[in-house]
């Protein structure tokens, strides 16, 4: 398969990422994710980025979801897993469009859950980690124990919304896209190494195909590819006990002008409720307030959900 590999000194020296990639093969391309461990690392926490991000978009959360208790004299045993999206990170840019689809992408994360073996899962996603990740648990719920969800949606075929043509035509519109400084017009104040960092995977437009197509694959039409089984997969969050409240933690970036208002009504989905929480500052990438967000989660994970600044959702139906 023809792809790009960005060369691996674009990402030398980034401010709070410290973190060494490993590689997977998936067909004939190389995937790159991170994996920290904090003890024997049972409790695994699989995230997951949004697009025009990758793996960095998480240096927030990580060293939270590894080391933050609310407990005294636990030992901890976690492992924090981030991909990077083909086209997106240290992972390869295939250059057909083609090669775009939404099932080799979700068939790329299962390949990478089945090759890591990994059990006990706390999904976290955002953006079109959640457009694919929400479809992961369907598959084999035994794997999934919790989820963190931020600024995302299930793609149900039903979201030709005004914001999101305006976006699809936006990126379309820009084939050399400055991520960085559309970062900026989201509302996100980042620093100039931070800034060099979301640029440093595409050194040319060349490396920007993911970039470019991901819009055009948001499910905005009933017969596009996802929607069968982002339909099953709210099917299944809403009539499944392998989720309780407690165990799901959603997130809003109150500033976010695409996802914002609808993050309570997807809080809505679970069939048992969930724990939700408004962001005020945050954005659409609330990762880049992770730290918070990973504080309360883990909060809500380990205190059934007596969290201060956290509200109760419950199901549609009830």
């Amino acid at each position: 398969m023809d792809s790009l590999r960005t060369p691996d000194e674009r990402f030398q020296r980034l401010l709070d990422f410290p973190f060494e990639p490993q590689y997977l093969q998936h067909r004939d391309l190389r995937m790159a994710y991170i994996d920290e461990r904090n003890g024997d690392g049972s409790d695994v926490f699989l995230c997951l980025h949004g697009e025009p991000t990758w793996s960095f978009l998480y240096r927030k959360m990580i060293p939270v979801l590894l080391d933050y208790t609310t407990k005294l004299k636990q030992n901890l045993s976690r492992r924090v897993v981030a991909p990077d999206f083909f086209g997106f990170g240290r992972s390869d840019k295939p250059r057909q469009y083609s090669t775009y689809n939404f099932d080799f992408l979700r068939n790329a994360v299962l390949n990478l859950i089945e090759s890591l073996q990994l059990t006990n899962i706390t999904l976290v996603v955002q953006d079109w980690g959640g457009l694919v990740g929400l479809t992961l648990p369907i598959t084999d719920p035994s794997r999934f124990g919790r989820l963190i969800i931020m600024t995302t949606t299930i793609g149900a075929g039903a979201g030709k919304s005004q914001k999101v043509l305006d976006w699809i035509v936006y990126i379309s519109s820009i084939p050399d896209l400055d991520v960085a400084d559309l970062m900026g017009k989201l509302g996100h104040h980042l620093s100039e190494d931070e800034k060099r960092a979301y640029r440093a995977p595409f050194p040319d437009d060349t490396s920007k195909g993911g970039v470019r197509h991901f819009p055009q694959m948001i499910m905005i039409e009933e017969d596009m590819p996802g929607v069968e089984v982002s339909r099953d997969s709210r099917r299944f969050f809403e009539t499944t006990d392998t989720f309780g409240k407690q165990a799901i933690f959603v997130a809003c970036g109150v500033q976010d002008p695409i996802l914002g208002l609808h993050m309570k009504s997807l809080a809505c989905m679970f069939k048992h409720g969930c724990y939700y929480a408004e962001i005020e500052e945050a954005s659409h990438f609330v990762q880049e307030w992770g730290d918070q967000v990973a504080k309360l989660a883990i909060d809500v994970f380990e205190m059934d959900g007596n969290v201060a600044g956290v509200q109760e959702m419950k199901p549609k139906d009830t």
